[in-house]
């Protein structure tokens, strides 16, 4: 099966209903979509997490080694295309195109197979892919009811996420703006959100603390700091929250140090979760081989695609620690597939984050046979990764830029994101 073309689809669209991450309230999804067309007709998709423009860029850049290639052979083309710029760097933007890349053979290969991706994988290790779901509140009492909305949906586990108080702004809260729109999507650069350490560590244990009494623990909570701790402070944290029997908690500091997560976990038996800006199994190998960590969080968009996060879920499960997903608001269902196949498949998973799988007019764009059921997504049987592509719908949402925002200390120092 020879590969013909290569396309990038760059769109988005506005959701019906908003939802909140850590750092923001979103009400659109923007995607990087990759199609690779073989000789016989046969078409997979693929995606790309990070900024659509460059990676658009990239992935045109590899077509002129794709084209003639047998899309069957994805080993060799992962390894041709992860070395075709390593003058370049094997990190960033020529993984997360590589990631896109990689993801649309394998939906090819299921398709040629006439089976799912999980199935080309070995198979089910279990009926279906357990997620967790984000409440981000303005006050504690926010979050928590919010929480208890997800929790009334059937989900069994849950991300908690509050504003700072005494800060201007903070992890996704609107504040004095009406929605998102008018809040960040018109922005061409990032906007900018305040940070204290101090706020925030004296302010961040009430919140787990009402959420166990109310909650009581039969719901697994999860917490993300969003890298903005040092060690020595993120091993305080997770020796603040361990009474509260936290899931996980993620990205306590910045990750470009494998070694800081020695120190955090020298202090504390909190369970500790990072890998969402990793590319390739060289970030985390320290960190997974010597057990600082329990959830290894590679996204197939990000890391290199299914074939290279099959390859850290085996390396990880050698060490008993569990994959779970990076589920980024801005992924269509074809990431959410694709991590669904692997999800269901892999005998370390863990948990998958879940931001939804759209509105309206995503469904109206990509069709799909993942189903989601009591905070529990079930993969469908379809050939390959099961999600179709309409790119007529799709032409309706041409694609904006638009940033993630930047933090800064109180005394306007760049602090980590």
């Amino acid at each position: 099966m020879r590969i013909a073309e290569v396309r990038t689809h760059l769109l988005e669209h506005r959701l019906d209903t908003a939802f909140e991450s850590a750092s923001m309230r979103f009400d659109k999804r923007v995607h990087l979509l990759v199609e690779i067309i073989c000789e016989d007709g046969t078409t997979g998709w693929g995606e790309c997490l990070g900024p659509a423009g460059p990676n658009a860029a990239t992935v045109a850049a590899y077509a002129v080694w794709l084209k003639g290639m047998n899309a069957l052979e994805h080993e060799r083309i992962w390894a041709t295309l992860y070395n075709a710029l390593r003058d370049q760097g094997q990190r960033g933007i020529t993984v997360t195109a590589l990631s896109g890349i990689d993801i649309a053979l394998w939906d090819i290969k299921g398709k040629a197979a006439h089976l799912p991706v999980y199935e080309l994988l070995g198979g089910k290790s279990r009926t279906s892919v357990t997620t967790y779901a984000h409440a981000t509140g303005s006050t504690v009492a926010d979050t928590l009811e919010k929480a208890a909305a997800l929790i009334d949906q059937g989900f069994k586990a849950v991300r908690l996420q509050c504003a700072v108080p005494g800060l201007a702004a903070s992890y996704g809260v609107l504040g004095d703006k009406k929605d998102y729109y008018e809040q960040q999507s018109s922005r061409p650069l990032p906007p900018e959100e305040p940070w204290s350490t101090r706020k925030y560590m004296t302010s961040i244990e009430e919140l787990f603390r009402e959420a166990r009494a109310r909650f009581g623990h039969d719901i697994d909570l999860t917490h993300d700091v969003h890298s903005r701790l040092t060690p020595i402070e993120a091993a305080r944290l997770g020796k603040m929250l361990e009474p509260y029997d936290l899931l996980f908690l993620e990205d306590a500091v910045a990750a470009e140090n494998q070694d800081s997560y020695r120190v955090i976990r020298d202090h504390t038996t909190t369970p500790l979760a990072i890998g969402e800006i990793y590319n390739t199994i060289w970030d985390c190998k320290e960190m997974i081989q010597n057990q600082w960590i329990d959830y290894i969080r590679c996204a197939t968009t990000h890391a290199g695609g299914i074939t290279a996060l099959r390859r850290i879920a085996d390396f990880a499960a050698l060490y008993h620690v569990r994959i779970a997903p990076h589920g980024a608001p801005d992924l269509s269902p074809i990431c959410y597939a694709a991590q669904s196949h692997l999800g269901i498949w892999a005998p370390n998973f863990g948990i998958q984050e879940f931001v939804g799988f759209g509105s309206d007019a995503s469904n109206e764009v990509f069709s799909h046979d993942l189903a989601l059921k009591d905070g529990m997504i079930h993969v469908g049987d379809s050939p390959g990764l099961g999600v179709d592509f309409d790119e007529e719908a799709a032409a309706k949402y041409p694609y904006r830029r638009s940033y993630l925002p930047v933090s800064r200390l109180e005394d306007g120092t760049l602090w980590s994101w």
